[in-house]
């Protein structure tokens, strides 16, 4: 009698278990679809290699919007573009949930911290009226998190906006040409150091 009452048992548990993982189409949990992301993103959004940025705290607008740039071909990318595609946009937005309810962690590490007095001023000449206190992510705006963010991913993501590789909004591009032509590539890496102490 018990070994007929056992299966039963245990898919009852298992049935119980799905629906309380559930979140999106297809069953998956907001968990479980960020996972799919940790190979590049880190555990939680958190990333621990240079090249990929961390995407924890993102809000879930950027994200979305982000997410579709990608799929449609309008952000530049060399592998999102068609990890984007895989994904609904129910599941999109439980990872936008998911992402922008975790604890950005800043990367740990080295600098130029000869550059960082110069890259705050600089910053706040150009960049502090949309990338505000510091480039720290803020509730409910668009802009993306540059503070305590992966330095090479940002010098590889100026790289390819000064060459046109990705798009930039007009006052971003206005603010960088002025920038870059006063100056010049030092300018550029005295911010990338300032965001890098941001701690």
């Amino acid at each position: 009698m018990a070994n007929k009452t056992l299966p039963l048992a245990l898919l009852t548990g298992a049935l119980a278990l799905g629906l309380s993982s559930a979140a999106t189409a297809g069953g998956a949990s907001a968990e479980m679809l960020a996972n799919t992301c940790a190979g590049c993103h880190g555990t939680q959004g958190a990333s621990v290699g240079p090249a990929s940025p961390s995407i924890a705290g993102m809000e879930k607008e950027n994200f979305i919007e982000t997410m579709e740039g990608f799929q449609e071909g309008k952000i530049y990318s060399t592998i999102m573009g068609r990890i984007a595609k895989g994904y609904t946009e129910d599941e999109i937005k439980a990872m936008a949930g998911y992402f922008a309810a975790q604890t950005f962690v800043p990367a740990k590490q080295s600098f130029d911290e000869g550059l960082v007095s110069s890259g705050q001023k600089l910053h706040d000449k150009y960049c502090e009226k949309c990338h505000a206190e510091g480039g720290k992510v803020l509730k409910g705006e668009e802009y993306v998190l540059l503070a305590g963010q992966w330095t090479p991913y940002l010098h590889n993501s100026m790289i390819d906006f000064q060459a046109g590789t990705r798009e930039m909004p007009k006052k971003m591009k206005s603010k960088l040409d002025k920038l870059v032509k006063k100056e010049g590539d030092k300018g550029v890496a005295a911010l990338l150091a300032y965001y890098a102490s941001q701690q």
